[in-house]
């Protein structure tokens, strides 16, 4: 999980917002431990709020430098691992869904990646990586690349449109991420935590 962005639309760290009585974060890696047992956090250098997680069993790794993007993130994240197989995502998910993700990962086969595509945009984290894509993803990162979406073309990568992904999740309400303040008052309303 991606916890290293600058959060300037939210004006505070996405992280740390209280969704039900809890940090963002925090529901958030409740809700993959459903299904995952390994779970990476990958945050910029000088995280706050990353200490008031009582969930055992995490890894966080930091960036080197902070703000340097979702790329480099990924990648750090993957070879973090010690599975072969990630469902990634970043921390501004907050009606994430396991059984979604663990849908997706049941779709990888053969493939290196399976990329969600909702409203005719990848959705790079919300979606499964082998381990093995950190070398194409560090490959992309070196030539100055910046985009993670960049990485649907230098990897073997299943894209699964919006009409797979209803059968999912109909309302792809584990797709909705909060960049503002309007973002977060709707997904509270969505979760039926708003007064």
């Amino acid at each position: 999980m991606l916890v290293g962005g600058r959060s300037s639309r939210m004006g505070q760290p996405k992280a740390a917002l209280d969704f039900g009585g809890m940090p963002l974060l925090t529901r958030i890696v409740i809700e993959l431990k459903w299904w995952f047992d390994e779970i990476v956090i990958v945050a910029a250098p000088k995280s706050e709020g990353l200490a008031r997680i009582e969930i055992p069993e995490l890894t966080i790794v930091h960036d080197e430098t902070a703000f340097a993007g979702p790329l480099d993130a990924l990648r750090r994240g993957l070879n973090a691992l010690e599975h072969s197989v990630a469902f990634a995502c970043s921390c501004d998910l907050p009606l994430l869904n396991s059984d979604v993700a663990a849908d997706l990962v049941a779709m990888l086969d053969d493939f290196d990646a399976v990329l969600p595509e909702v409203g005719g945009r990848l959705q790079p984290l919300h979606a499964v990586y082998r381990k093995t894509c950190a070398s194409a993803i560090e490959a992309l990162a070196s030539g100055g690349e910046k985009r993670l979406t960049a990485s649907a073309s230098a990897i073997n990568a299943r894209k699964v449109g919006e009409e797979e992904l209803r059968t999912l999740d109909p309302n792809l309400t584990s797709f909705f991420n909060v960049n503002t303040p309007e973002d977060y008052q709707q997904a509270l309303k969505l979760a039926r935590l708003s007064p």
